[in-house]
């Protein structure tokens, strides 16, 4: 482990990434707190997914430097892979194995001792042990949620990158899951980045936001404080003024309205 007290547990600096013409990400610089939960927020085309995917070291940067648990991902990424994991409702898993096939898969991927106790273990955590016989392709959306949470669990991550973790789920079943994922930070004291389009969800599980528009970040603060400085009384109203390119009020506009 490279982890220091006090590091943050991501740092992305001055990062551009570029395709031919289109320029995905512009001199995008944040850092996360270890052990905290940052939110990407932003409309289509943000940047958020491209952003997402460098942290993963699927893409390369352009331009720019990434850090994560206290490694370069352009040099070191073998070095922190094997704790980092990803869920996301829109990347399938090979949709003619079983449940508990494509977990076993992943399982001896990350080099698990124990695959089978681990999956036995995150089912019945994740309710899924009558489907882990099912083919995945004949889950529901919601159902096949579930499992790519699970597989994103297996190994136990320092850092977890979520897109929009609880897509597709009834809300007494997502707000269980936000309740999950809470207390596994609380427990293990991992980082998450979290990319999400329920500003609830942000509210509640997030320390900090950066809300992204056309692959620079226009905006960033705590939820409390982003609602505070727009003088708006939800995160929904204050990510509709951003994506409209509303600006927040000046200091004297808003004790002029709340006279």
């Amino acid at each position: 482990m490279n982890e220091r007290a006090g590091q943050p547990a991501v740092v992305v600096d001055k990062v551009t990434k570029r395709y031919r013409d289109v320029t995905a990400l512009d001199g995008v610089s944040f850092t996360v707190a270890a052990g905290s939960t940052m939110a990407l927020l932003g409309g289509n085309g943000a940047g958020k997914t491209t952003t997402i995917s460098i942290l993963l070291g699927l893409l390369l940067p352009t331009a720019g430097a990434v850090r994560v648990l206290g490694h370069d991902m352009l040099r070191e990424r073998h070095r922190v892979l094997g704790r980092m994991n990803f869920s996301s409702p829109y990347v399938d898993l090979p949709r003619r194995l079983s449940v508990a096939e494509n977990l076993t898969v992943y399982a001896h991927l990350y080099g698990l001792a124990d695959p089978v106790g681990r999956i036995r273990s995150l089912a019945a955590a994740l309710d899924l042990a009558d489907f882990l016989d099912r083919p995945t392709g004949d889950l529901s959306s919601g159902q096949r949620t579930r499992v790519a949470l699970a597989k994103a669990m297996l190994n136990a991550p320092r850092l977890l990158l979520l897109d929009e973790p609880t897509a597709s789920l009834d809300p007494d079943t997502a707000d269980w899951v936000r309740g999950y994922l809470q207390a596994y930070q609380r427990e293990s004291g991992a980082t998450i980045v979290l990319a999400s389009h329920n500003m609830s969800e942000v509210e509640r599980m997030c320390d900090d936001v950066v809300v992204m528009r056309a692959g620079v970040i226009v905006d960033r603060g705590a939820p409390a404080a982003l609602i505070a400085k727009y003088g708006r009384q939800t995160m929904e109203e204050v990510f509709l003024d951003i994506a409209r390119d509303r600006r927040a009020p000046s200091l004297d506009t808003r004790l002029l309205a709340s006279r």
